[in-house]
């Protein structure tokens, strides 16, 4: 019993420091990706390599023996010691979330391929059609946040397919499981507690409080420690809900997108032409140039259905299929995007599906839909070899970060290649015959 109680003293300390910070923790820090992650709380619209777990050791407490230390320590913080056990009533860990936190799917979709779905004409058509349904809520929202109210709406279908899909799973399970023995404990701690906070205020009930496996909830998927920070009670009834109604969720997004410094009255980005003997290196997240400098490169609009950026604005250039396919200007907002996931796929794709819901174009260059993609075991083994070669890739984890771009436009440059950073099986075939 002493050494439960000098336990006891330990998460004590640690769970005050948490619950200080859970009011302003956001989602924990990701690579960029090509493939979307939960962030501030999708839930996962399709498969994503994650780095090879450390081995999940046994808790060296018992679940009961741990939730009695956090319910004296959330008691501590101002929960209501009824309320924690209502919300506790029955909770035991779930073996599924546990399998999702550390799946590692070998083959990940194309991003053409996510595109296809995501911004599907079913998908559209329905946007469209809430879009003037939700026209009152939307203009007033657009009108205190300054979001746009296609990227709004774009979100609220990724996200939930607009409320219809906002998770089954019990998010003080999910997150206690996590908390419990799951990877990244402290984090999942810091987002259990923060569900207690959002209990306490009211928002809802225990009972209804539903969410993805990860605990991202509501129709535009926050995590609990976003919800904290950015949600907000839009419609006026004095709650908080964004698990049943729209006008919440949606002010909510925009207060989060605005928060992470959107731009209003400006674009994400759009659709170039790059000319012959383009230098693809310049494709790079930390290459910024104005948009005058990109033109005076040869890079220009593929279409003149779009609204065009002012010479000053700055811009990135993204191949998101190197460059064999579709090429991509773009501004600030696309980084605020980034924000809300970080995943380069998800962010073109909320991009693309505002365009069609106010009749812009679809991309219009070819996606090389016949590359295959390198599986994940693969990515490993070619950050492995071109570490092998001296290129610092980072750590081989596969997954394809800016690390390993810039290690892979340098081998590129070596062949004479197009330097677009692109991993695909020719570079693991060069590397493996070097």
């Amino acid at each position: 019993m002493s050494n439960l109680f000098s336990r006891r003293l330990s998460h004590t300390a640690s769970a005050s420091l948490l619950l200080l910070l859970t009011a302003c923790a956001d989602t924990p820090a990701q690579a960029l990706t090509t493939t979307p992650q939960a962030a501030p709380g999708a839930t996962a619209t399709a498969a994503v390599a994650t780095p090879t777990p450390p081995p999940i050791e046994t808790p060296a407490l018992s679940f009961e023996e741990w939730r009695t230390l956090l319910r004296s320590d959330a008691i501590a913080a101002g929960i209501d010691p009824a309320l924690f056990d209502r919300a506790f009533a029955g909770v035991v860990p779930n073996p599924d979330v546990l399998k999702a936190d550390s799946s590692q799917p070998e083959f990940t979709r194309p991003v053409w391929e996510y595109l296809d779905g995501a911004v599907s004409q079913t998908r559209i058509n329905r946007g469209r059609v809430l879009l003037v349904q939700q026209r009152g809520d939307l203009s007033r929202i657009e009108q205190r946040y300054g979001v746009a109210s296609e990227i709004l709406v774009a979100i609220w279908g990724l996200e939930s397919n607009f409320g219809g899909n906002i998770g089954t799973h019990n998010v003080v399970r999910s997150l206690a499981t996590l908390a419990y023995e799951g990877r990244r404990q402290a984090f999942w701690r810091s987002q259990l507690l923060a569900v207690l906070q959002i209990l306490q205020h009211g928002d809802i009930s225990p009972e209804r409080l539903v969410g993805s496996w990860a605990g991202a909830m509501g129709q535009t998927q926050f995590m609990p420690t976003t919800y904290n920070e950015h949600a907000v009670d839009f419609d006026g009834d004095g709650k908080r809900d964004l698990w049943n109604s729209a006008s919440d969720a949606l002010a909510s997004a925009a207060h989060y997108l605005q928060s992470s410094g959107w731009q209003s009255g400006q674009s994400w980005g759009y659709e170039v032409r790059l000319p012959q003997g383009f230098d693809y290196a310049l494709a790079d997240p930390e290459v910024r140039r104005s948009v005058a400098e990109w033109r005076a490169l040869g890079v220009t609009p593929y279409s003149q259905n779009h609204p065009q950026a002012a010479d000053d604005t700055l811009a990135t250039l993204m191949l998101p299929a190197g460059h064999r396919g579709p090429a991509f200007l773009l501004q600030s907002n696309f980084r605020s995007i980034l924000r809300y996931n970080n995943s380069t796929s998800y962010a073109l794709a909320i991009g693309l599906l505002s365009d069609a819901l106010r009749g812009g174009d679809s991309v219009q260059a070819a996606w090389p839909r016949d590359d295959r993609q390198l599986g994940r075991s693969e990515r490993i083994e070619l950050q492995e070899r071109l570490a092998a070669k001296g290129f610092d890739p980072g750590p081989a984890d596969g997954i394809i970060g800016a690390n390993t771009r810039k290690a892979i436009r340098t081998l590129q440059l070596q062949l004479n290649w197009p330097a677009d950073g692109y991993p695909d099986e020719n570079l693991l075939q060069q590397l493996r015959t070097r």
